[in-house]
């Protein structure tokens, strides 16, 4: 298995708020957008903004309190190696969340918390490369 992040997501409060954070103040450029999520392409890994309450439903947990906003990716190289992933990731302790299945935007991918609670999506994006040294071109 390789070691690697391919994606953080941050829950935001306003999307629009968020993005004027990222684009004017930072100066970064988005790679990527949608009505509910925008991504940003950084050296090997890329960053998202979703709504807060979207990122919590699509990993199946509740914003309670516990749940802080960030969800951490891993993109695999197929739907088979998210099953992997997630498997071993549950026979070390973690809690599957949100059983892998296929996605609305074509792509495969689960959820689980760690030991400490946080949560990580495994996937497979048909759309994004990983290339040889692991990193993600969005």
């Amino acid at each position: 298995m390789e070691q690697r992040i391919s994606l953080i997501t941050l829950g935001v409060d306003d999307l629009t708020r968020s993005r004027s954070f990222f684009e004017q103040g930072l100066g970064w450029s988005v790679s990527g957008e949608y009505d509910e999520v925008a991504f940003y392409q950084l050296p090997g890994i890329a960053l998202a903004l979703f709504g807060r309450a979207d990122l919590a439903a699509d990993a199946g947990v509740k914003v309670d309190g516990r749940f802080s906003g960030i969800s951490i990716a891993i993109n695999e190289r197929n739907e088979a190696d998210v099953d992997a992933t997630m498997a071993r990731a549950q026979v070390a302790g973690a809690t599957v969340v949100k059983a892998p299945h296929k996605t609305y935007w074509g792509g495969y991918s689960g959820y689980f918390a760690d030991l400490d609670g946080h949560v990580w999506e495994v996937a497979y994006n048909p759309s994004w490369t990983i290339n040889a040294d692991g990193s993600v071109t969005i």
